[in-house]
């Protein structure tokens, strides 16, 4: 890829011709229950754009996608398909009835509909989400004794931090180390940045990765899983963004843009 020059003199890449479209969710379309600036109105004039196929990948494991779902349409997002949403919670159960694991769970009661009927009788994994009231003491330690006698560990995305209206708040990432150094044991992670998550996402699509676009926050997990995957990273400046965040992958984000309706702007180009 080439590189180019903003006028701010961030060095950013070339983009190629666009004809995917991920979006992230909480911290790029909203935040908790407000939309980013003007978010609602960008994402209706991207989904009138024939020519551009669309999907959105979250790693929110708090909730259900039911309840995204719920989410997404009192936000404002009312056109967002169903099938569209591509979730970490939906790939960590096909990973979980792949390998016919028997998790304990360290995940939202909120997001457990998403796991009806997977056997959790004498687990053999262990599988961790964002579940702040979950993360006691003496859960932690059955589940590490459980990897001590040799559960497997699944993160359903390592996600160091995540926004809130109220300020940044610990992701599942912290303790899915303090987990991994506790028992020895490697996660496996599901969700963003996975590699075969991004790829996942796009399969049926009928092109490359390099036709593909991230639109995310997080400049690791978003932008840098995805341009792995050999696809193309516009990083915004809202939810979890902190200044200087585009320095801390290479190669830096296509772009860097203030939000997400300047991201669909930059996109209407690529076409």
């Amino acid at each position: 890829m080439r590189f180019l020059r903003q006028s701010n003199n961030d060095l950013v890449l070339a983009m190629s011709k666009v004809k995917a479209v991920l979006i992230d969710l909480s911290g790029t379309l909203h935040i908790d229950d407000d939309p980013t600036p003007g978010a609602v109105e960008a994402l209706t004039r991207l989904q009138a754009v024939p020519e551009i196929k669309l999907k959105y990948l979250t790693n929110t494991t708090k909730e259900s996608k039911r309840v995204l779902m719920e989410r997404l349409t009192k936000v404002g997002f009312t056109n967002v398909a169903e099938d569209q949403v591509f979730t970490s919670l939906s790939a960590a159960r096909s990973l979980i009835e792949a390998k016919a694991l028997r998790p304990f769970f360290l995940v939202d009661k909120k997001a457990m509909e998403d796991f009806e009927g997977i056997p959790q009788e004498n687990p053999n994994a262990v599988v961790v989400g964002l579940a702040p009231e979950e993360f006691a003491y003496d859960n932690m330690n059955k589940a590490m004794r459980l990897l001590h006698d040799g559960a497997q560990l699944i993160a359903i995305h390592k996600a160091r931090y995540y926004q809130r209206k109220d300020g940044p708040a610990l992701g599942p990432g912290p303790f899915v180390s303090a987990l991994e150094y506790a028992s020895d044991v490697e996660a496996t992670v599901v969700g963003k940045p996975s590699e075969n998550f991004f790829l996942s996402s796009i399969a049926g699509f009928g092109c490359g990765p390099l036709e593909c676009v991230m639109i995310g926050d997080d400049v690791r997990d978003d932008i840098g899983g995805a341009q792995a995957a050999g696809m193309q990273g516009i990083l915004v400046r809202t939810g979890k963004y902190r200044e200087g965040d585009e320095h801390k992958i290479s190669p830096p984000p296509c772009h860097v843009v203030d939000n997400f309706a300047q991201a669909v702007e930059i996109i209407k180009t690529l076409i």
